[in-house]
């Protein structure tokens, strides 16, 4: 349709890279999480899971200015990425979430609490992780059917948000090349992988495996 072309289709600026411009859809669709969800510098964040949505994520926030930023995976490596990306600390999603987001950030829980894994297991340490007032962003799908028991009187007596966010906009789409173009986040370091075409199947492997993989980019040319 004519409004995909109008609004779908962006000039990628000389300043950013065919492997940088990978990231634009990942990207905007983060920045139009954090908008809705209200982000704002100070505010302390949880993400759990850490493959690359979460990894934008914690690298966005700590790019505008969040507080404690922690960051949960049932992997070794991913949590090593997670703090290399800019999460204060780490926790395996076997642990207390809780009580390690409240030993990192002086007994409080998260403002922002962002799940990017569909484990029916963090959505429940996440409305177990937010602080009065906070907000928990559902950033990944469950299975089709899941159902998630909501304790609603807590959550009326302590002003929890939920929100969920799926997709972008073309502003978000805009802030996302703008964030690119100024090298605000690190992200051609994000990919792990570089893969000639004759390879694409060992990238599709890495990436459902998912154990060493963040982001596989495929070269046609390479």
């Amino acid at each position: 349709p004519s409004i995909n072309v109008d609004r779908g289709i962006f000039l990628l600026p000389d300043e950013v890279s065919y492997e940088e411009a990978v990231f634009i859809e990942p990207l905007a669709c983060v920045v139009r999480a954090h908008r809705i969800a209200q982000m704002s510098p100070g505010k302390s964040v949880l993400v759990l899971g850490s493959g690359i949505s979460g990894i934008l994520h914690i690298s966005l926030a700590k790019a505008t200015g969040a507080g404690c930023i922690t960051a949960t995976d049932i992997n070794e490596n991913r949590l090593k990425l997670a703090r290399h990306f800019g999460a204060e600390t780490i926790i395996s999603a076997n642990e207390d979430i809780p009580y390690g987001v409240r030993q990192a950030n002086n007994g409080r829980l998260a403002d922002l609490v962002v799940v990017c894994t569909g484990a029916i297991s963090a959505f429940v340490q996440a409305l177990q992780s937010v602080e009065r007032g906070g907000t928990v962003l559902f950033f990944a799908p469950t299975d089709p059917g899941v159902s998630l028991p909501v304790p609603v009187n807590d959550f009326w007596r302590n002003s929890i948000k939920l929100v969920p966010s799926y997709g972008n906009s073309p502003l978000d789409a805009d802030i996302a090349i703008a964030l690119i173009k100024a090298k605000r986040l690190p992200i051609k370091e994000m990919i792990t992988h570089r893969l000639p075409l004759q390879d694409i199947g060992l990238g599709f492997k890495l990436v459902s495996e998912g154990n060493e993989s963040i982001k596989v980019v495929i070269e046609p040319n390479g």
